[in-house]
């Protein structure tokens, strides 16, 4: 039995909290959070001691993990109190708002021997993992190139852009697709709500063999999208979210290079074949993903969204924000 602390319960910590305290190898000891109004909210939970001094539950020898849900802004200061506490960590995306803490969180995971997990949601989606698995067997082909689009009206942020609250589910789901290192980035937005806050952003991912990666996020769009487009060689797939059953397609459509060909017309042929649509086995997302965190610490494995995949993402988010900032000009990673 695992004993952890949640700090911040609000706006997304509250299904953490329902999470971890349904968990069967987890027991939840505190609820943290700076508001009084949100803790009396968790009154249900008689068992559990709320406070709202993170402090406390950080002395608590008696705490094996803490997971975190405060505001981007201060998950440095609050994973780092763990992780020296000698805590498990389990953190919100983003991971932090800067590289250079982001690589801090990962030494002092790796120098005391602790898990640090990054909560990069979608990698536990029930979807993305058969998705996965059909790329890795080779059923689309060579993935040539993917998009995704995460698109709705709201919720509106001040102390973040769209592109730092939605796309770091779209650049962990792509890296995670693509499995490669990005070299290069760049991204374009506007802000049209308020002045130096990006309610809509494009944003290209360059990879070293070639393969590219387009993500739009938006909280000023018509409609609520959910979707992730993959185009390989042989076949193309789609992920829709917002479909309620049938959310993964696969389209046998492409373009065959025809070897005898009498006429450059014929050496060059459109597939238009059927379309298959695998059956999938749904789970909620955040229960497989809160199980994992846990397991990883029992089994002492590795977990899917380590801090290393977190540092990742991170400095791609980071040369995004430069390169939005530059006016879309590209930021090259190394």
């Amino acid at each position: 039995m695992i004993t952890v602390g949640v700090v911040g319960a609000g706006y997304w910590g509250k299904n953490l909290v329902r999470t971890f305290a349904s968990l069967e190898n987890s027991n939840l000891k505190y609820i943290v959070d700076s508001s009084p109004e949100i803790l009396e909210s968790h009154a249900d939970y008689t068992d559990v001691i709320r406070t709202q001094d993170y402090q406390e539950l950080m002395s608590d020898p008696e705490v094996d993990a803490v997971a975190i849900a405060t505001p981007p802004v201060t998950h440095h200061k609050v994973a780092m109190a763990a992780l020296e506490a000698g805590k498990h960590v389990f953190v919100e995306k983003p991971m932090t708002l800067d590289v250079g803490e982001a690589k801090e969180l990962v030494d002092c995971a790796r120098k005391k021997n602790l898990k640090l997990m990054v909560g990069h949601l979608l990698l536990y989606h029930p979807c993305v993992d058969a998705l996965k698995d059909i790329i890795s067997r080779g059923d689309l082909g060579d993935v040539l190139y993917l998009y995704s689009q995460r698109l709705n009206l709201g919720k509106v942020r001040s102390d973040e852009n769209a592109l730092q609250s939605l796309a770091p589910h779209d650049i962990s789901v792509a890296l995670h697709m693509i499995d490669d290192t990005p070299v290069s980035v760049s991204a374009y937005g506007q802000g049209y709500v308020q002045d130096g806050v990006e309610d809509v952003v494009f944003l290209n991912i360059r990879f070293s063999n070639g393969q590219i990666a387009h993500v739009h996020v938006s909280w000023l769009d018509p409609h609520k999208v959910r979707r992730l487009t993959v185009v390989g060689a042989s076949k193309m797939a789609v992920f829709d979210d917002m479909e309620p059953q049938e959310k993964i397609r696969i389209y046998d459509k492409g373009v065959d290079k025809n070897d005898n060909y009498e006429s450059y017309s014929d050496y060059l042929t459109l597939r238009n074949g059927s379309v298959s649509i695998p059956e999938i086995v749904m789970h909620e997302p955040l229960k497989c993903e809160c199980d994992h965190f846990i397991d990883s610490i029992i089994n002492d494995t590795t977990p899917l969204s380590d801090g290393n995949n977190g540092l990742i993402v991170t400095q791609t988010l980071d040369a995004a924000m430069r390169s939005l900032k530059n006016g879309g000009e590209p930021v090259e990673l190394s």
